[in-house]
């Protein structure tokens, strides 16, 4: 069930791929939908280049406030990668494949917007790397964690790489080393995650956080999302003097005038 259906609001535009849905409702939510692609989701080459289409063409939308990113379905977030198309490859066709499922991440990392992961079920390998690469994630209950490359064979690559950032050194190793996976209430307490609740209870869930970013300005969060990946690169003392710009910046768009003037109205009320 898509967002937009789920909560009564007009969607404003839906288009489909054989591997992709997006959609984006009258109030600027955008969801894009993984589907057909197996019963957990399974992320192969035809469903990589039909979710990253998806993402780039949502992400050139101005009136897009926030993306939620889901699976069809409750068994999975995303599985992982496809073992049957990897058990075939050759170094060349590895690399291929892997810089395919690299570039879905960083649509989703450098999506003007926030992204929320919508996590479910299992969430694994790939799936776990493109969860990494969104700004929220809020899962179920039960849902678990993994990165069980190293059992098939293969290490943890590409956005694997953020998750000593996430979680710290000690714990993306025994991801990544063990193979082993985490349940919900783990992820929470590592910061995996940002939010659990009942499988029920998921939707509902989502739909708050992302109704949270239709009420804010939209140049202020694109803006807040861009130092969040800019200070990921710089040295503290540049990312620091670099705000400086940014902040003024902001006030180009008369956005704080507005906010901050309805909450000072608010008080005196």
């Amino acid at each position: 069930m898509s967002l937009g259906r789920l909560t009564g609001v007009a969607l404003a535009e839906t288009t489909s791929t054989e591997h992709a849905v997006a959609e984006l409702d009258t109030d600027g939510i955008a969801t894009v939908t993984i589907r057909n692609a197996k019963a957990l989701n399974i992320v192969g080459t035809p469903v990589i280049k039909d979710v990253t289409a998806a993402i780039d063409g949502l992400a050139v939308r101005p009136e897009v406030r926030v993306l939620v990113l889901r699976g069809t379905g409750d068994r999975a977030f995303i599985g992982g990668a496809d073992i049957n198309e990897m058990s075939t490859l050759d170094r060349r066709g590895a690399e291929m494949f892997i810089d395919g499922l690299r570039g879905m991440c960083e649509a989703v990392r450098n999506f003007p917007s926030p992204v929320i992961a919508r996590i479910p079920g299992w969430c694994l390998g790939g799936g776990l790397e493109m969860a990494a690469a969104c700004d929220l994630r809020i899962s179920s209950s039960d849902a678990r964690f993994g990165m069980p490359e190293v059992a098939v064979g293969i290490p943890s690559v590409i956005h694997a790489a953020l998750l000593p950032r996430l979680i710290g050194t000690g714990r993306a190793a025994w991801l990544t080393l063990t193979g082993d996976h985490v349940d919900a209430a783990t992820a929470l307490s590592w910061g995996l995650v940002h939010e659990v609740c009942e499988p029920a209870e998921l939707d509902a869930a989502v739909d708050r956080m992302a109704r949270k970013f239709v009420k804010f300005g939209p140049a202020a969060v694109r803006q807040q999302k861009k130092l969040l990946r800019s200070w990921e690169d710089l040295p503290i003392d540049q990312a620091v003097a670099n705000s400086v710009t940014e902040f003024g910046t902001a006030f180009d768009t008369g956005e704080p005038q507005r906010f901050m003037t309805e909450f000072l109205n608010r008080k005196r009320s």
